[in-house]
């Protein structure tokens, strides 16, 4: 067990436009993915929006789960929350990728076009590109696992979900899942509204 560690794969719906539009192709409860490195939510991390007020500004971002994207009360995201055990190496080595990116953050950018070759079952592969259920399959295809048996290009969050690798932890709103509402009882109330991205 020890050489064993824990991965979390945040799927939500958030209500945007965006996600609208291709919940409406999908079909899918769930149409974003994030990664994150603990149960807590404190480090989370995905391909979206770079700022709330605009989609067109998309990348590679830190995701803030106590920002007005996850828990705004009229918006009232939904999500589900998996885990996934996996070996140590594994870990470290998909650490390190999402390390690496973080470090060339500027350089990445949303692969919007990437969302049509799903639409189409083509795969669109883009330098520094990804949309975020591709960056959350092929980062864990850098620690040498498969999720959902496709390619990442072609990896819906859904597919994420269907993983016979994931263990459901958790589905229901983002504002009451156990974990966030600690974190947002120990939070001073002027600090509610934070970016979505730090």
């Amino acid at each position: 067990m020890q050489d064993k560690k824990r991965l979390y794969i945040v799927l939500t719906d958030t209500g945007t436009w965006l996600t609208k539009v291709i919940k409406s192709y999908t079909k899918e409860p769930f149409n974003h993915a994030s990664l994150a490195f603990d149960k807590e939510l404190r480090e989370v991390y995905s391909f979206g929006r770079k700022e709330q007020s605009t989609p067109l500004s998309g990348g590679f971002v830190r995701e803030n789960m106590l920002g007005s994207l996850f828990l705004d009360e009229q918006r009232n995201t939904t999500c589900a929350v998996y885990e996934y055990e996996v070996g140590r190496a594994a870990y470290e080595r998909i650490r390190q990728t999402v390390a690496a990116m973080r470090q060339r953050e500027n350089e990445y950018r949303y692969n919007a076009l990437g969302l049509l070759g799903v639409a189409l079952n083509t795969p669109v592969k883009r330098r520094n590109a990804y949309f975020c259920s591709q960056f959350v399959a092929a980062v864990f295809q850098t620690g040498g696992i498969s999720l959902s048996g496709k390619c990442p290009e072609l990896t819906t969050p859904g597919d994420l979900g269907r993983s016979s690798r994931a263990t459901l932890i958790y589905t229901g709103t983002v504002r009451d899942y156990t974990p966030l509402r600690r974190r947002i009882a120990d939070m001073p109330a002027c600090r509610e509204a934070q970016p979505v991205s730090v």
